[in-house]
Formats: C-alpha cells, structure tokens, sequence
C-alpha cells in the first residue's frame, strides 16, 4: 500500500485562527484572553499516570477549566511529557542526556527516518509550493495536538504580500531604494529600512509629530533614510561612538552623491534643503529616563515636539526602554520591531505587564527566550534544500560526549572558529572542537562510537526542529505581555507583520499611540506608501 495521504496536520484547526485576520495583518483579538491561553497551552502539563497506559486522559488543567465553566483548550490532549523539556536541553546533548529517550514512543516512531525535507513538510508544516503532504504513517494524536496548538496559538507572522514587490526585479537590490541609498546596505537591511521606514512616515503624518527618534541606530541606515529620503526630522540615539562615527561618514558621503545628482538634474528642479540624522552618543537604560531622548531638536517648532520613538531590532532591554518612554507626555507614537529576548532582564524585561505576571506558568526561561530568536522559515528553507551545514547539529553533539568523556565538569562550552566544519571528517571536526575549548585533540577517540553517533544525524535534526516548533508561541507570549503593557496605561497597540520572515524574522513591529488610530490604520498596512 502506497503512502497514506492526509490533510496537513493542523488545518482543521486553520478557523480557530480567528484572533488574526485571514491574511495575517493584524492583532485584532482580545489580548488578555489570548495571553491567558499560552502559559496554560494544550495541556503542557504531563498526562496523569493510569493503568491503561495505552489510553489519553484529561490532564489536571483541563479538569479545572471544565469546573470553572470555561471552553476548553481547542486541543484538549493530555501530552505524555511536557514540551518545555524540548527547551530545556540542547541538541547539543542529544547523545550525553539520551534526548531520543526523552521523547514518548510513538513520536520516535513517527519521526524516526524522516530526512529534512520531511521533517520541513511534515513537522514545520512548511511544505514547498505546490508539494503534496503526504504521510507514510498516522501520526500519535498528541504530537498532532501540540502541532496544532502551537500553530493555533501563535501570532502570525506573514504579511500581507507574499514577495516583497522590491525584489522582483533584483533579489539583491531593493527597487523602493535609489542607488545611493543601496550603497553599504545589504538586502534584509534594504527592506527592513524600506518597509519601517514607509511606515514611521505614515504614522508620523496620522499622529502629526514633529520628530522621529531612532534609538539603537547603529550605523544609521534607517535614520539615513528617513531624514534623507522621507524629509522626516530624526534624532539617531547610538551607545557605540565607534557606530556613531562610521554613521557621520556615511551620512556625509551620501550627501555628497545627492548633490552631485542634483547638478545633473537636467530638468533643473531645485530639491528643498537636505537635513542628516542628528547623531547622539548616549546608553539607554530601561530603568531610568533618559533626557536626551526627550529633547527636541533645536528647529523644533514652538509649543514643543511630537515625538515618534521607533527602534528596528531593538535588542534586549532596549526595547523595553522605548515602551517605559513611551509612556512620557513627549512622546505621541511608538513602532518598536524587539530582537534578542534571551538579553531581557530577570525579572524587570520580562513580563512587563501585570496581567501576564499573574498567569501561573508564564514565566520563560534563558532557553525558552533565545530559542523564541531563531529563524523558523530560514531553517524550514535548509530542511528543504537538506543543507549540509545541518550535519553540525549532530557533530556538535558528538563532540560534547568527547569534552565530557575528558573533563566531565565541563559542559556545553561555546565553540567557535571551526570554519566550513559540515565538510569536515566526524572525527576532524572532534579534534579541532577539542582544541577549541582547550583540551587535548590527540585524545583517543573512539572510532566506532562516533559513526554511530553521526549514523543518528536525521534524529539530530528531528529533536532540534521539534523544539523549534515552539519558537513562534514563546515570541506570541513576549509581544502579547508588551502590547498588554501599553493598553495598561490606557494607551493603544497594534501588532504588525512588516517584514517577510524569510528576509527577517523578526518581522513583527509594535504600533502605540497615545489615541486610536481606528481605520487609519488600514493605511499603515499597505505596502506601497
């Protein structure tokens, strides 16, 4: 018999999507509601033990929402272990801690054998376009149950195009940009910039600010665009005076280029006066104000300015400092897109809002919060093309029961400086990592043992993707505790998806202001300004 062939797991669940809009767009559900769901998601807690082990039953959670009176979970499937234990370890001790061994039977059996296209297609749900899923076998209803409720739950983050329209022409050149603003600027960038950049304008319009202030700038691409290419009035907010000063060059060397364009202007067109960026070398602290980021600029119209703070991959704390100024009389609207939530502050970054900190079970730990960081639709991209550098996960593996073997206290050491290691011998890349975190590399090494290790690869891959699935709810559970923090206040918040996710994953920005926008915010959503 021929393989069996299903729908894609989850879809049934594809209507109870409802918080967001069909095509991704927009946060238009009651937050409170979808916050208290996370924390207490598909029965994350473990099965209770029964003698008919063959058998799902109710966990003690789902118990307590029928007694209460509340609909349960959309996915009530009493799990045989807890899905956080999948964060609580690193493929990297897939061999040392017997991870496999970790995971309940019938999820082995499902997953055992399937190459990285399948486990992209099957696990990741993200077949390529045009593939029929098929499966070879019925998978056990609990790893369909978190499938789908990991999917269900999280926010999503596609938007409302499918191919950025600015790449059609060129994949590494972005048509909304002009030459001189492509200089020095890689692709993501380009359309990072392009897209908040559009978006910082038309929010600045709708809620009449007089000024941007662009906080963690960096080199300054983005306020370079939009004080060079917009006409908006920036403020760029910058730690690193090494960053600040590479950003004053090319402000300067971009100008240079507009006016030698504008002396070829044939038409004869004068071009209004060209503003940089005002650059300023200051730390931002998320526990305290900073003045700097309040002050006007001093062309600022009378009466005071109208502030926009707005932050692209604020890392960190930091973004936790532009929603705590936010709050600041100065300061109309905010378009936050965070990075890094495994750099927020313990307690104080995370949860911010009070409604989250009461939630049993929302706290997120180092693990939960750097695996919320990873790229689900790149590495859903190298399952599909099965690229070699996947082989790395089980070498890395490999090479930690070697540093154990020798130095048992030693555990999950970084290791850098193994250049192109998926072309390396299993036992070359043991050596060098050795040598890497300062032990011996003509250690003995068992010949036979690693072959076997690296004969396991694909079950590598399979633990390491399955952990992954849940990167997009722990994110949900971050954007959702700030957007809770913002309305709090008595403020008002949106949710974006702005970038593609495979150009930049983390492609959600945070859009508050100090009034609502109400259909105004229908223009913030298109993508051509």
């Amino acid at each position: 018999m021929g393989p069996l062939k299903q729908e894609a797991p989850g879809t049934g669940y594809g209507s109870r999507r409802a918080p967001t809009r069909q095509r991704g767009r927009r946060a238009d559900w009651n937050a409170r509601e979808a916050a208290r769901a996370l924390p207490q998601c598909p029965r994350l807690r473990e099965a209770e033990p029964s003698p008919d082990a063959g058998r799902l039953r109710p966990g003690p959670l789902l118990r307590e929402e029928e007694a209460a009176g509340r609909e349960p979970h959309p996915c009530p499937v009493a799990l045989p272990f807890h899905p956080g234990r999948l964060h609580h370890r690193e493929a990297k001790e897939f061999f040392t801690d017997n991870l496999w061994g970790t995971l309940p039977c019938s999820w082995q059996e499902a997953l055992d054998g399937l190459n990285p296209p399948q486990l992209a297609t099957l696990l990741l749900e993200m077949p390529r376009k045009g593939e029929v899923v098929r499966y070879r076998s019925v998978w056990p209803l609990t790893l369909l149950a978190l499938k789908s409720t990991a999917r269900a739950l999280a926010f999503t983050r596609t938007p409302g195009f499918q191919t950025p329209s600015e790449f059609l022409e060129n994949p590494s050149q972005s048509s909304r940009l002009t030459a001189p603003f492509r200089k020095h600027v890689r692709s993501k960038k380009q359309h990072e910039i392009w897209r908040l950049g559009e978006l910082v304008k038309k929010l600045s319009d709708v809620m009449g600010c007089t000024q941007v202030v662009d906080v963690g700038s960096g080199q300054g691409h983005l306020s370079r665009f939009m004080s060079l290419g917009l006409g908006l009035k920036v403020k760029s907010i910058e730690g690193d005076q090494r960053l600040v000063g590479r950003a004053q060059r090319l402000d300067q060397e971009l100008l240079q280029t507009l006016e030698k364009e504008d002396r070829r202007n044939t038409q004869g067109v004068q071009t209004g006066l060209r503003c940089s960026p005002h650059h300023v070398v200051q730390w931002v602290d998320s526990t305290a104000l900073c003045e700097e980021l309040l002050l006007p600029l001093e062309n600022s119209p009378p009466g005071g300015a109208r502030l926009l703070l707005t932050g692209l991959h604020a890392c960190g704390d930091l973004s936790v400092a532009l929603l705590r100024h936010f709050s600041c009389p100065e300061v109309a609207a905010l378009a936050l897109v965070g990075c890094c939530y495994m750099k927020l502050s313990d307690p104080g970054g995370y949860p911010l809002s009070q409604w989250v900190a009461t939630l049993p079970g929302s706290e997120l730990s180092y693990r939960l919060r750097e695996g919320a960081c990873h790229a689900l639709e790149e590495y859903a991209e190298r399952l599909q093309d099965a690229a070699p550098g996947l082989r790395t996960h089980c070498y890395r593996a490999a090479l930690e029961t070697a540093i154990r073997r020798a130095q048992p206290e030693l555990r999950r050491p970084g290791v850098q400086g193994i250049p192109r290691s998926h072309e390396a011998k299993i036992e070359q890349y043991v050596r060098h990592g050795l040598q890497c975190v300062g032990l011996d590399p003509q250690l003995p090494l068992d010949a036979a043992a690693l072959h076997a290790q690296q004969a396991q690869e694909n079950r590598v891959v399979a633990f390491f993707s399955l952990a992954l699935l849940l990167a997009p709810l722990v994110e949900t559970l971050i954007l959702l505790d700030r957007l809770l923090y913002v309305q709090e206040q008595g403020f008002h918040a949106e949710l974006l998806p702005i970038f593609s996710p495979e150009l930049s994953p983390r492609n959600l920005v945070m859009v508050a202001t100090k009034r609502p926008l109400g259909q105004a915010f229908s223009v913030l959503e298109t993508e051509y300004s």
